[in-house]
């Protein structure tokens, strides 16, 4: 198989994930009571801390309003909305369903945030841009905004995380064997990291049993997350792509197949840290990681800031 063909198959296999998985089967929950003044209080609960947009459609609603329809949802567990009846006299009748996907849609994402290379300071790694495999092998045009892409060394490495967040999911269940020389899987231990402007970044390709955090860890740039996996006779690799959420229509794809259908993530093309400044990574070039304290630091707040300082 060749490189390109390869790269591809591994890219949209993680994209796959992500228009599918990102919304993984029970992550979110709605429940509703019945209040004693007749109205209803619709609340949430959650399996991860990272943020959702939830579309709610009322089937049926009679003597109350619906103030919208797509809701942000932080945290745990809180509360949705509340109806309100029109007439206080009488109760309100209503159903529902809903949809949910991870992100938060069209964040104020920060451009301006350098992210550090997800290896430990002084790996040396290789680079290639994965292509979008639609455009390549199924006719559909490459979005606009397209970047992905495969970092290799030549012998297991540890993986760190490439800019403050939190961890919102961790998969953990592949064995080596199935990751190993395989294009044509999505059998792929990952963990995905959501981040304060909300923005999503998928690192994909770790050794079984290695991952180093869980659901809700807090991470900084240099955070240790495993170690990635062995992927060919001579090279170790993961897969690293930058997101954010930016459509919660959950109709746009309805009739359409894979040729025509659009993404619901637009896809960033982050600045690293190389160099000894930010620079955006040239395709099939080599880079020795470096994670300095103006990296590490650069979101964290005063306080953050104050305690990094004193322990460091």
């Amino acid at each position: 198989m060749n490189a390109k063909l390869f790269l591809s198959l591994v890219t949209f296999l993680l994209i796959a994930r992500v228009e599918s998985g990102m919304a993984q089967e029970g992550a979110v929950a709605l429940a509703s009571k019945r209040n004693s003044d007749k109205s209803v209080e619709i609340t949430y609960q959650k399996l991860d801390p990272g943020t959702f947009t939830v579309a709610l459609t009322f089937k049926e609603l009679q003597n109350a309003e619906a103030a919208k329809t797509e809701y942000t949802l932080r945290g745990y567990s809180g509360q949705l909305t509340t109806l309100t009846p029109s007439n206080k006299d009488q109760s309100i009748s209503y159903s529902y369903t809903y949809r949910f996907i991870r992100g938060k849609l069209n964040p104020r994402v920060n451009e301006e945030i350098t992210y550090a290379l997800p290896y430990e300071a002084g790996t040396l790694m290789s680079i290639r841009e994965a292509s979008f495999l639609k455009a390549s092998y199924f006719g559909n045009s490459t979005p606009d905004d397209w970047k992905s892409y495969v970092m290799t060394t030549t012998s297991q490495q540890t993986v760190v995380a490439s800019r403050k967040g939190i961890v919102v999911e961790v998969n953990n269940k592949f064995e080596d064997a199935g990751q190993e020389g395989s294009s044509y899987t999505s059998e792929r231990n990952d963990v995905t990291v959501e981040h304060e402007d909300g923005s999503i970044a998928s690192y994909a390709g770790f050794a079984k049993n290695s991952i180093a955090v869980k659901v809700g860890t807090e991470v900084l740039p240099g955070t240790v997350l495993g170690k990635n996996v062995k992927r060919d006779t001579d090279r170790f690799g993961i897969y690293f792509m930058v997101m954010y959420l930016k459509s919660a229509d959950f109709n746009m794809n309805k009739g359409k197949n894979m040729a025509t259908t659009k993404s619901f993530y637009g896809f960033l093309t982050p600045k690293f840290w190389v160099n000894n400044q930010p620079e955006t990574l040239s395709d099939k070039s080599q880079y020795d990681a470096e994670i300095p304290n103006e990296v590490i630091t650069q979101e964290m707040s005063k306080k953050e800031l104050k305690r990094y300082n004193k322990s460091n």
